[in-house]
């Protein structure tokens, strides 16, 4: 079956603009960014012709990071590949790119400044993947609901598997598997930042799969737009 929103992401210029930068400003923005969202465009596509304003390397390289990150997974969902870990390291590779070297799983403890909760040993990261990958391929690519996809997502970023990136690639596997059942992607606004990592934080699958829910549905009143031009 044709997969139409990939086709209008790689076939419509103006959406495609459109939806990468807004992915990639608020995505970045939730994780400390201070670059605009002007400035994300001038840098993703103005090729240079406007003006950045940010001084910080590191929030350039994420922006172009977060682009190529995003391109990747539209191969990867027009292909029809199924998650597997390698895909998953790939996507945090490509986030972390000229920031730090991903190679695998994190080999340190985590802990997260200003938070209570406690994340896996690395020695039980891999094993938790391994179950993880298995469990929502079943649960996602084969019945798809709204409540599965935000236990997955907070179940990922629980067992936070990189040293850095988790947040950005979470954000990407939630899209992975709306696209891969035929549904428009969404973008998490950085307005919404403190509710959304509230639910992540308390666990809360009902209360994040009614946003995420939401957030679907606003993408798709603007996809619809696209379609109408």
């Amino acid at each position: 079956m044709e997969n139409k929103y990939i086709d209008l992401l790689l076939n419509n210029k103006q959406y495609f603009e459109d939806f990468v930068t807004r992915m990639t400003y608020h995505t970045n923005a939730i994780e400390g960014s201070s670059m605009s969202f002007d400035e994300t465009y001038a840098l993703l596509f103005d090729y240079g012709h406007a003006p950045i304003n940010t001084t910080r390397a590191r929030e350039i390289h994420e922006a172009e990071n977060h682009k190529k990150a995003l391109e990747y997974l539209m191969s990867v969902v027009s292909k029809k590949e199924v998650l597997n870990q390698d895909i998953i390291l790939k996507f945090c590779q490509i986030i972390q790119t000229n920031i730090i070297d991903i190679i695998g799983y994190r080999l340190g403890n985590m802990r997260i400044v200003g938070s209570t909760n406690t994340f896996p040993y690395p020695k039980d990261i891999e094993d938790l993947m391994n179950k993880f990958i298995l469990e929502y391929n079943e649960k996602l690519l084969q019945s798809f609901s709204f409540d599965d996809l935000a236990s997955m997502h907070i179940d990922f970023e629980h067992i936070h598997p990189f040293e850095d990136g988790n947040g950005r690639t979470g954000r990407i596997l939630i899209n992975y598997y709306l696209l891969m059942n035929l549904k428009a992607p969404l973008v998490i606004p950085f307005e919404k930042r403190e509710k959304y990592l509230n639910f992540i934080r308390e666990k809360d699958v009902k209360g994040l799969a009614k946003f995420l829910e939401e957030l679907q549905q606003i993408e798709e009143n603007i996809v619809q737009r696209y379609w109408k031009k």
